[in-house]
C-alpha cells in the first residue's frame, strides 16, 4: 500500500519514567571512568567543557527538585519566548561559572544524590494529567508525559555531548533514542507556524511528513488546518523510504528546519508543484520529507 494513503493515527504518549534511573546510572558510570584530561575536553556546547556540561546536568537536578518538588519560585515574571530563552541562558551560565569550584568526585557524588531524588519525585506524577506548557511545543498547557519527555531529552542529549567529547559510544539503542525523536517531533507544528498560505508556501490542508529511518525512527505528519496542527503518526509499517519523491525538501518550506538554512543562503523558497489530495481526508501529501539519521 502507498504509505501516503495510509490513515493518520494520533501519536501515543512518550512514556519515559522507567528510563530516568537507567540513564542516570549510565551517566554516573561514564563520569566515574573519565581521566583528568577527559574532564577538560571541549564539547559542542560552545565554551563548555565536559565538566561544565556535567555541572549543567547537576544544576538541572537541583533546580527541578527546588521548584518542582519543594515549590521554590524565582519570583520573575516571563512574558515572552525570547525573554524565557534569555533568562534560561543567563541562569545556566551563572550556575556553571559559580559551580566550577566543585571537584569531579564531588560532582559525581552530588549527581548520585540528586538524580534518584528527582526520579522518585517524577514517579509521583500522573503522566496523563495536564501540566504546564512545554515551550518548544507551544504556549498551551501540555500533558505531564510531554513535560517528562522534555526532561528526558535534556538528560539524553547532554550525556551524548559528553560521550562525543570523550569518544565513548552513545546511547543510541531504540530504548534510549526512540523516545528522544518521538518527543522532538512535537516541535514541528510550532516550527512551521511562519509557513502560511499568505507566503504561497503552504496551502490549506497541506501535510508535511517526516520520515526517520532505522529502528528508532518512524513517520510523523503535521497538517495545516487553519494553523499547523499537532503531529500525527503514520503506522510503523509505512516508515519506508520514498517520502521525498512527492515534492519539496523540508528546508525549501521552512529554512529553520535545516541547520544554517535561511532565505538567501542557498535555500530559496520555491512554489510547490501541483499536489495530490487524499480522496478521504482532503489532505495534500506533496510535501513528504525523508530524513536519515
Amino acid at each position: 500500500m502507498d504509505p501516503f494513503r495510509q490513515p493518520l493515527q494520533n501519536p501515543q504518549p512518550v512514556l519515559v519514567l522507567d528510563l530516568f534511573q537507567d540513564l542516570l546510572e549510565n551517566l554516573l558510570s561514564l563520569l566515574s571512568g573519565l581521566s583528568a584530561e577527559d574532564w577538560d575536553r571541549p564539547t559542542v556546547c560552545a565554551g563548555w567543557s565536559v565538566k561544565d556540561v556535567a555541572l549543567h546536568l547537576l544544576g538541572g537536578e537541583i533546580g527541578n527538585l527546588s521548584w518542582r518538588r519543594d515549590g521554590v519560585r524565582s519570583g520573575r515574571q516571563i512574558t515572552s519566548q525570547q525573554e524565557l530563552v534569555t533568562f534560561i541562558n543567563r541562569w545556566n551560565e551563572d550556575w556553571v561559572r559559580s559551580a566550577r569550584r566543585i571537584s569531579p568526585r564531588l560532582l559525581i557524588d552530588l549527581l548520585a544524590l540528586t538524580g534518584p531524588a528527582l526520579n522518585e519525585y517524577f514517579e509521583t506524577l500522573d503522566p496523563h494529567a495536564t501540566g504546564g506548557p512545554v515551550s518548544w511545543v507551544g504556549p498551551e498547557p501540555a500533558p505531564v508525559w510531554l513535560d517528562l519527555a522534555r526532561e528526558y531529552t535534556e538528560r539524553w542529549h547532554h550525556q551524548q555531548h559528553i560521550r562525543d567529547a570523550v569518544g565513548k559510544p552513545g546511547l543510541k539503542e531504540p530504548r534510549y533514542l526512540a523516545p528522544v525523536l518521538a518527543a522532538f517531533v512535537g516541535a514541528l507544528p510550532l516550527t512551521f507556524q511562519p509557513v502560511s498560505a499568505a507566503e504561497n508556501t503552504a496551502a490549506e490542508n497541506t501535510a508535511v511528513t517526516l520520515t526517520i529511518t532505522g529502528p528508532s525512527g518512524g513517520r510523523w505528519t503535521v497538517v495545516r488546518e487553519g494553523k499547523w496542527q499537532a503531529v500525527r503518526r503514520r503506522p510503523r509499517a509505512a516508515a519506508g523510504g520514498g517520502g521525498d519523491r512527492r515534492g519539496q525538501r523540508l528546508a525549501d518550506l521552512h529554512p529553520r528546519a535545516q541547520p544554517g538554512g535561511s532565505p538567501g543562503r542557498g535555500h530559496p523558497a520555491r512554489k510547490p508543484p501541483a499536489g495530490r489530495t487524499h480522496p478521504r481526508d482532503g489532505i495534500d501529501y506533496r510535501l513528504g520529507v525523508n530524513t536519515r539519521l
